[in-house]
């Protein structure tokens, strides 16, 4: 079977922005202005024939207020998985404080339907309380659409893969209570579940029977989950500067309706500075380990390429391509305006893989990379439609975001 590329071309039909409420900080008149800089802009500012003011367009980016900043983006897309797909994707990012430390909540969620009759529909808020003192996360999913898979380990074939179908929900919801500045604790409860797993390929039908039999026809994973937290990103939409680590212990247990007793540690770690000192450019780290600690679990809930919570990682490479009990992966990102005032910018990035099978060591180190152009949609929140072309071994591919990578 060859590779399918993983393509999302968009092609950004309505962009919607508005204010939901008043900000008295509108009124003020901040250094930037006064010394003439440039205003930032966004694809609304491009298509409105409203002169822009420039008092307002640097003072909304420099103090948080309880404007809320809503994107939506119609759009068309193909790819070899999908075929003809219509999406809409929707961003809402507002602020519950006015401090200089307030955090950015967010609100995402988009439908994708194609022409194969597949359905993605997420729904995620990243929610802050006022003052800081608690942040809500809810990360939930349906999605209903073929995936192929190639094996365990990172030395698998990318010819040899075979496509399965099925159906998932995913329900994972935690609450955090701040501990120190920027430092947060709390738990949650994770619940996913596949049904109607079914092998599709016609030519290998003695392989399906055996790959069918070991994936089954359902799985169900559910249990509590303890998270520490520290951020110190002033916007999780696109940020700028600052550091953030999540660390995640998962626990799955039979009593609570998982198919089998298991625990697996998350440790997410990201970093961001601005280079050159005290530019616009940004240059970010990501460290994004997933590691299975005890038990046996389904096939499908092993780490693997793109299955992160924003199904982000191993640009390069199609999602599913590589699978293990245990995933090291590192990615570093620089993005950089290419126009003054903010519209278009630009990213180049470099990620590499590790994985382990069931029976054997780490294979070999996977590598990607590739550059990509990025579009203001809406200047308050920050929010970039995301367009990057990727490079793996063997692979490459388009991958589309409304909002940065990581």
């Amino acid at each position: 079977m060859t590779l399918k590329v993983t393509a999302l071309l968009y092609i950004s039909i309505f962009i919607a922005q508005r204010s939901l409420s008043q900000s008295d900080s509108l009124k003020a008149i901040t250094k930037e202005t006064e010394l003439g800089s440039i205003p930032d802009k966004d694809l609304k500012d491009v298509f409105s024939r409203k002169k822009s003011n420039k008092t307002e367009d640097s003072i909304a980016s420099k103090h948080k207020t309880k404007n809320y900043f809503l994107t939506v983006v119609p759009a068309a897309g193909y790819t070899l998985q999908t075929g003809f797909a219509g999406i809409i994707s929707g961003n809402l990012g507002y602020y519950n404080d006015r401090g200089e430390d307030a955090k950015i909540s967010t609100i995402s969620t988009s439908v994708t339907y194609s022409q194969y009759n597949q359905i993605i529909l997420p729904l995620f808020a990243d929610i802050w309380s006022r003052g800081g003192k608690y942040n809500f996360i809810s990360d939930n999913r349906y999605i209903s659409y073929p995936s192929d898979i190639f094996g365990l380990g990172g030395a698998t074939d990318p010819n040899q893969g075979h496509t399965i179908d099925f159906s998932q929900i995913k329900l994972h919801q935690t609450v955090l209570r701040k501990l120190f500045k920027n430092f947060y604790g709390g738990i949650g409860y994770y619940y996913d579940y596949f049904w109607n797993i079914k092998i599709i390929d016609p030519q290998t039908r003695l392989i399906n029977v055996f790959i069918q039999k070991k994936i089954g026809t359902t799985a169900a994973a559910s249990g509590p989950v303890f998270k520490v937290l520290y951020d110190s990103r002033a916007n999780q939409i696109n940020p700028e500067k600052g550091n953030y680590l999540n660390i995640v212990l998962r626990q799955n247990l039979q009593q609570l309706g998982s198919d089998d007793e298991w625990a697996s540690l998350l440790i997410d770690a990201r970093k961001y500075f601005s280079f050159p000192s005290g530019s616009k450019n940004t240059l970010a780290f990501w460290s994004y380990n997933w590691l299975t600690l005890a038990g046996d679990l389904n096939y499908l809930l092993l780490p693997s390429t793109g299955w992160d919570d924003q199904y982000n990682t191993g640009r390069g490479y199609i999602q599913s391509r590589f699978r293990g009990k245990q995933m090291i992966y590192f990615e570093t990102e620089y993005r950089y305006r290419i126009s003054r005032n903010g519209l278009f910018g630009g990213v180049i990035f470099f990620n590499v893989e590790h994985f382990a099978g069931n029976q054997r060591p780490y294979d070999n180190l996977l590598p990607g990379y590739g550059a990509g152009l990025r579009i203001k949609l809406n200047k308050n929140s920050g929010a970039n439609l995301c367009l990057d072309y990727g490079f793996g071994n063997g692979s490459k591919g388009f991958y589309v975001n409304l909002g940065e990578v990581f």
